[in-house]
């Protein structure tokens, strides 16, 4: 999964090095991860201004493949699980 992840981010920031939420859920969606298992933070604030970076979790039992792309660079790393059971904070 790991593997997948960064294939492909480094495949959606090579053309899209700011990518915004909906393009980073389609390009994992279509890799073939399910919408249930994925998470992907906002790529603006509640203010309306652009993210430094966009994050995506992908639950894989007890971890979680957290992958984030910042001006297409990307980094992915895998952690634990939450105790809530998810792998981001907040909704």
């Amino acid at each position: 999964m790991k593997r997948t992840v960064t294939d492909t981010l480094a495949k959606l920031a090579a053309g899209t090095p700011k990518p915004a939420t909906a393009q980073v859920t389609d390009a994992l969606t279509g890799a073939g991860i399910a919408p249930a298992v994925l998470q992907v933070s906002q790529s603006r604030t509640p203010t309306g201004l652009e993210a430094d970076a966009i994050e995506a979790a992908v639950l894989q039992g007890r971890d979680c493949v957290i992958g984030q792309v910042r001006e297409g660079a990307v980094t992915v790393t895998v952690l634990p699980v939450l105790a809530s059971g998810k792998c981001f904070v907040g909704s």
